[in-house]
């Protein structure tokens, strides 16, 4: 019998208490049919990133349980961060993995948005491949505004939620529900603590102000690291892949005197995103090489010309397949 896989990354609004990121995440762990992979907490941006991979269906029940200690814990009256939100759960994808479909993933979006609904009293938006229309596609649209927008941005028709009433959750906010193709989360860190050269540098990358399709990037200051960073979601590393936009960074820091110090993935990445940008490099350095090279070679390349920092096989999500069944 083949397993249906999906990866599964909620996004929950908790960054820094430690205590209430255990709480939020109690409901995922152990769970029969599928597994946590990780929950990565930034400080800075005040946002856990987690991984599920496994069977889509015994997720259903954990990820509610998930949502309502969420709902209990988290009040956005009173949460700030450099990442935009606006909920408590902020986003949620279903992603294909293997043996099921973008349709099915789809579908699976629409059971558990209205079970947040209908048990928790959350108002969902369907977006991505989800989306019931095309202002909903892209997750920055929606959550423009954000949480202290919502409230009024809500009312209006074009803003009716797929599951709710035309209003917020008072302490909680709104959640997205949807399904996509693997999407790379993905920082560069930048040499420089002035945000106005990494907010030109996002630009010149980004699909929206005539960088990149399937670019989504923005500026950040890391006051941990007292640097600046892009930060960007690459929405399809088969038309745009990792390495063009490290080089186009790098290239465009070039203008002001500033380098890449180090890039980060955040959550989980395909093998074959790693595998793609590292054609590009060994190619140019005539180097032999593969296509079953194993992980642990992608890793150390990944490392090398990527500059990829708290980078290692379990960041690759073929790492972790046989171990969710």
């Amino acid at each position: 019998m083949k397993h249906k896989i999906v990866q599964c990354v909620p996004n929950f609004s908790e960054g820094i208490d430690k205590d209430k990121i255990e709480k939020i995440i109690e409901p995922l762990k152990n769970k029969k049919g599928f597994k946590l992979i990780s929950y990565e907490a930034d400080q800075n941006y005040n946002r856990t990133v987690v991984t599920l991979i496994g069977d889509p269906y015994m997720m259903i029940e954990p990820l509610l349980d998930f949502f309502k200690v969420a709902r209990d814990l988290i009040d956005m009256n009173h949460q700030k961060g450099e990442h935009p939100r606006m909920g408590a759960v902020d986003v949620v994808p279903f992603i294909p993995i293997e043996n099921i479909d973008i349709e099915e993933c789809i579908d699976l979006s629409k059971l558990l948005g209205q079970k947040i609904y209908e048990t928790l009293d959350i108002p969902v938006f369907l977006y991505a491949k989800s989306a019931q229309s095309d202002d909903r596609i892209d997750l920055p649209n929606i959550r423009r505004g954000e949480f202290e927008g919502m409230s009024s941005k809500i009312k209006e028709s074009l803003w009716k939620p797929d599951f709710g009433k035309n209003e917020i959750h008072k302490t909680f906010g709104v959640v997205a529900v949807g399904a996509r193709l693997p999407l790379i989360a993905y920082n560069i860190d930048l040499d420089t603590d002035d945000i106005k050269i990494t907010k030109n540098l996002a630009k010149a990358i980004r699909q929206s102000s005539g960088g990149f399709q399937y670019i989504q990037a923005g500026p950040a200051f890391l006051d941990d690291k007292n640097h600046t960073q892009v930060t960007m979601n690459i929405l399809d590393y088969k038309k745009n892949p990792i390495y063009r936009i490290y080089e186009t960074i790098c290239m465009e820091a070039n203008r002001y005197g500033i380098k890449i110090k180090s890039s980060e993935i955040v959550g989980l990445v395909p093998r074959d995103a790693i595998f793609r940008s590292l054609q590009y490099y060994l190619d140019k350095d005539k180097i032999e090489y593969k296509k079953d090279m194993s992980l642990q070679e992608i890793v150390n390349f990944g490392i090398k010309y990527l500059g990829l920092r708290e980078f290692d096989k379990y960041k690759i999500i073929e790492a972790h397949i046989e171990d969710a069944l």
